[in-house]
């Protein structure tokens, strides 16, 4: 028996104000974008079109729907067993970096965005996805560096860019050599990086990962599942890092002092808030000139965005109108 259909609200207010996911999801322009999308579509118990989000293909191929319809793609497809992320929040993280990058220029973001294809932008562990290269191209004109550790994301990575012409010229793949690097071995000498962006690993083990899952799908369906499925998927460098999250960040943290004339502004997401309190300590204790935490919404879920420059607001003006 069919549920009685919601009102949902027009607008998931929640997300950046630039975000092209504020509406909820427009299946049937999805489907003309992505007709493969369609076996996937059904009406839901509420009357409302939507997918199974707990098949991994469905979610998958609405992904790519929504690059192909959004982000002007001709092509985008990951290998079966990589991380498939959520778009919405990939993209509130650029807009959110966006508006620091462009606070002393706010004239490129009023009235239509301008793109500026003089910053460029370092996404440390791109994925096979590319997905922070796709949006930050698109929707800003930025050009990219993404670097990974993982030889076939790179080859995943780099098949989307040569498929795509807005992207060919705009993005660049760098594999890191080193699994405990992020700067070294990727920055060359003499470049400079307006932003670094990146999606640390979450947990601290496979075993954590599956408890994680395992957690989330008997809150979601009320079922206690044996065997848990990442319908996101994901490889284990991106979904986990001994010591989880925070020694990531913290790692990052403190190596990005040895670059701090390379790069104007540093990023990460921080998905547990009880890490922030750490991460704020350490980078006042290395001296950073500037902290941000920039809140972000999807839904019932919030996440952060922490920013971080060693450089002066006179050292960071003197940079854009020397570069931009």
């Amino acid at each position: 028996m069919g549920g009685k259909k919601r009102e949902h609200a027009k607008e998931k207010t929640k997300l950046h104000p630039r975000s092209k996911h504020r509406s909820r999801y427009d299946f049937t322009a999805l489907i003309s974008s992505c007709p493969d999308l369609k076996p996937f579509v059904h009406l839901n118990k509420y009357k409302d079109l939507s997918i199974n989000f707990f098949d991994a293909k469905a979610v998958k191929m609405l992904n790519t729907a929504l690059l192909l319809h959004h982000y002007n793609l001709e092509f985008w497809d990951i290998p079966s067993d990589y991380l498939c992320p959520p778009i919405p929040g990939r993209a509130d993280y650029i807009h959110n970096v966006a508006d620091v990058l462009y606070r002393d220029k706010p004239e490129m973001l009023v009235g239509g965005i301008v793109k500026n294809n003089k910053i460029t932008c370092l996404d440390i562990g791109v994925g096979a996805n590319c997905i922070y290269p796709i949006i930050g191209t698109t929707e800003y004109g930025w050009k990219f560096v993404g670097s990974d550790i993982d030889k076939n994301a790179i080859t995943a990575a780099t098949k989307i860019i040569s498929e795509n012409s807005s992207l060919k010229t705009n993005v660049e793949i760098r594999l890191q050599p080193s699994s405990r690097d992020f700067f070294k071995g990727i920055i060359k000498e003499g470049e400079f990086f307006d932003l670094t962006i990146c999606n640390p690993p979450f947990h601290g083990s496979l075993e954590e990962a599956e408890r994680g899952t395992k957690r989330k799908l008997k809150n979601l369906k009320g079922e206690n599942k044996i065997k848990p499925e990442l319908n996101f998927g994901g490889k284990s460098n991106e979904l986990w890092y001994e010591g989880g999250e925070i020694k990531f960040v913290k790692d990052m943290i403190y190596q990005s002092r040895q670059y701090k004339e390379s790069c104007m502004w540093f990023s990460t997401l921080v998905s547990k808030e009880s890490n922030l309190e750490i991460i704020h300590k350490l980078l006042e204790r290395i001296e950073a000139k500037e902290v941000g935490t920039l809140p972000m919404g999807q839904g019932n879920k919030v996440s952060r965005v922490v920013i971080w420059t060693f450089l002066s607001k006179e050292k960071q003006k003197a940079w854009q109108e020397k570069k931009w």
